[in-house]
């Protein structure tokens, strides 16, 4: 009697559990390149003014690329060329830590829509824009004056502006990323309730500066509150010539909320 021995059947040995998937990580702060550059370069200029730089020579850069409204009534042949670019670079200079602090968390808010909608080279030229369109009416409004214009505040109420177009949820229309909004024409934009309401505040807030009353900060220091409105207005009314066809909404879980504007 032939026997044959055979290995008896074994049970099935349980699949492996694989440990959960971590959730992407999402940093802290999820910056276009342009605005991380054009806030790294804030910071240093503003290093080097207070750790390099001596009193003298302090005074030599803002003067020099400060922006004085008296320039533009002098005659040419008695001053320097610094009226040609001091338009542009004023905004390039901030006067105090709380100064550039407050200007960077406004920067970051409100430029980051901006940048992703319109790309480096038009964000570029939206800034060089609207920082002569700032100086622009501060310089009608203080005709002749000399005292000293310096901060990006006047680019970023040109964001602001800008991101009136754009940026804020539509009623009854779906959530999507600000920068892959529609644009609103201006009088879009003007029937548009959260619109609305942001413009009112943010002239609410100009007002009390006008009158001397600041929102943050040093109620000795003078704030160019007209500068925030020339701006502003030209944020809002212009930016359809530096804006693009926003590109089609890509629905992920970890970008759809990346740069919504909140209050």
């Amino acid at each position: 009697m032939n026997e044959q021995t055979a290995e008896p059947h074994k049970a099935p040995e349980p699949p492996e559990v694989q440990p959960p998937a971590k959730p992407p990580r999402v940093p802290v702060f999820n910056l276009p390149p342009a605005l991380f550059f054009s806030l790294c370069l804030l910071v240093v200029i503003y290093a080097v003014q207070e750790l390099v730089l001596s009193d003298d020579a302090l005074s030599w850069l803002f003067f020099t690329f400060g922006f004085v409204p008296a320039r533009y009534v002098i005659p040419l042949s008695q001053q320097g060329p610094e009226l040609f670019w001091t338009p542009v670079t004023y905004s390039l200079l901030h006067g105090s830590v709380q100064h550039i602090v407050f200007n960077g968390f406004w920067l970051m808010a409100f430029g980051a829509p901006v940048v992703r909608r319109i790309g480096t080279l038009r964000f570029v030229l939206f800034w060089l824009f609207s920082a002569v369109a700032s100086a622009a009416l501060h310089a009608v409004l203080n005709w002749g004056d000399v005292t000293l214009l310096i901060g990006a505040s006047g680019v970023i109420s040109g964001l602001m502006g800008a991101a009136c177009r754009f940026a804020f949820p539509a009623e009854r229309r779906p959530m999507l990323p600000a920068h892959l909004n529609a644009r609103l024409s201006i009088a879009e934009a003007l029937q548009s309730r959260t619109v609305v309401i942001f413009m009112l505040l943010w002239l609410v807030g100009n007002a009390l500066i006008a009158v001397g009353i600041p929102l943050v900060g040093d109620s000795d220091q003078p704030i160019a509150w007209d500068a925030h409105i020339g701006g502003f207005v030209f944020g809002f009314l212009l930016f359809s010539l530096f804006d693009r066809a926003p590109r089609p909404p890509v629905m992920e879980a970890a970008d759809t909320q990346k740069d919504m504007l909140q209050s």
